[in-house]
């Protein structure tokens, strides 16, 4: 782990030490019972680290990826940008990601829609499912969503960590500089609903994350909104060691609550550094477990999913915090959290069976697990991209289930 990290010393060390956090994470022990349901059912993560942040060289991603298949990750909620980009610069990085897929073509299928996601998990294939933390890549063209749906866009988040066009992101709101829904943002969300991408609002500042929810609730009531990968802020507020605002990145109950009254889902990030108060050098599967729980309990099973977030190198995050330090401006509490320990995250290939194990010892159901996993993420796909049903979809998902299943195992005989 590294150790008394700053925002000026880095560079060297992330060239000269394999200081790869994500794959250098605990490899947890779990029951062969818990990695055979990891394998049979669909999955789907997120993997929230752009080109340059989280990754530079193509084959770092290509392990990953290869890593997460052979533990029976369906797919993942994939960032292809955050932070400050134009458009580009999304076309830059997306150009990145797909130029890495490009040399294993046979891996990955691009999931425009929910049958995708359910051919990669038969064939033991990645499922892409693109997202954006940024509306900057929009510039002053709300037209560009069109071409973003096209290449494949699922979710973009309003605003990342600063101030916007479209708003205030979490790290100016924790400073105080929350501004809330513009009209420019309703314009975006506007054009998100009209092309049926879904409102992400994960890494958005309180304020104007609210304001949002009240444009859709009124102007677009019955279309859900997500938070792809966000802490719950009320299962670490009573820590001892809590600071006195917490970590920015958290979200407080009444967005989740919000969230899952619009159909939407909430699924937490098993991230150290944003585990306020705790901060462990390697957050074990009951931690993880932990967090979902606490979601599960606040909001219903049918509204939670995961998300690991995935960090291949502090060095780079560092690297990447220096470089925007305007939108990195918290008081030092990320770095701080690092030195303590926190660097890296329970990367979803090492840690889900074994919190699986601990899920049925809290008593979760395999069909608990299974809307977790994948289906309450599939639902709210299918009900704002493809226009179906959520119920229906729900009452059918668990049988169809049981036939990917069956073929998903005739699949990996055949291997």
């Amino acid at each position: 782990m590294l150790k008394t990290l700053s925002l000026a010393a880095i560079g060297v060390a992330c060239f000269t030490h394999s200081t790869y956090a994500s794959i250098e994470s605990k490899n947890w022990p779990a029951s062969d019972k818990a990695k055979a349901f990891v394998q049979d059912t669909i999955v789907i993560g997120m993997l929230a680290s752009p080109y340059g942040a989280g990754w530079t060289d193509d084959q770092q991603l290509l392990d990953y990826f290869q890593a997460a298949r052979d533990a029976g990750i369906t797919g993942h909620e994939y960032t292809i940008t955050a932070a400050d980009h134009n458009f580009d610069d999304f076309i830059f990085h997306h150009h990145k990601h797909r130029s890495a897929m490009a040399k294993q073509p046979d891996n990955f299928i691009i999931a425009y829609s929910n049958q995708d996601i359910e051919r990669a998990h038969v064939e033991g294939k990645t499922a892409v499912i693109w997202n954006s933390q940024t509306a900057t890549i929009l510039e002053e063209d709300v037209t560009r969503i069109a071409l973003l749906k096209d290449m494949g866009l699922k979710t973009m988040i309003l605003a990342y960590n600063d101030i916007f066009r479209t708003g205030s992101g979490q790290l100016a709101a924790y400073n105080g500089r929350d501004i809330g829904l513009t009209p420019w943002g309703k314009s975006v969300i506007d054009e998100m609903v009209k092309y049926r991408i879904i409102l992400d609002l994960s890494h958005t500042g309180s304020k104007t994350a609210n304001d949002a929810m009240d444009y859709m609730e009124k102007t677009y009531p019955g279309v859900p909104f997500v938070y792809t990968h966000s802490v719950p802020a009320g299962l670490y507020k009573s820590e001892p060691d809590a600071t006195p605002k917490g970590c920015y990145r958290a979200i407080p109950d009444d967005e989740a609550i919000r969230a899952a009254k619009s159909g939407g889902y909430v699924a937490p990030t098993f991230t150290e550094w944003m585990m306020d108060g705790v901060w462990p050098e390697d957050i074990s599967p009951q931690q993880a477990a932990d967090m979902v729980d606490y979601y599960v309990k606040l909001v219903g099973v049918d509204h939670v999913g995961i998300a690991t977030d995935d960090m291949f190198s502090t060095a780079m995050v560092v690297d990447f915090a220096t470089k925007n330090a305007k939108m990195y401006d918290d008081g030092g509490y990320m770095i701080e959290a690092f030195n303590k320990g926190a660097t890296g995250n329970g990367e979803l290939a090492k840690i889900l069976a074994a919190m699986t194990d601990e899920l049925w010892k809290r008593g979760y159901s395999n069909e608990d697990l299974a809307k977790i996993y994948g289906g309450n993420k599939m639902r709210v796909y299918a009900q704002v991209a493809e226009g179906v049903n959520p119920k229906a979809f729900q009452k059918a998902y668990s049988q169809k289930l049981k036939t990917l299943t069956e073929l998903r195992k005739q699949s990996r005989q055949q291997k």
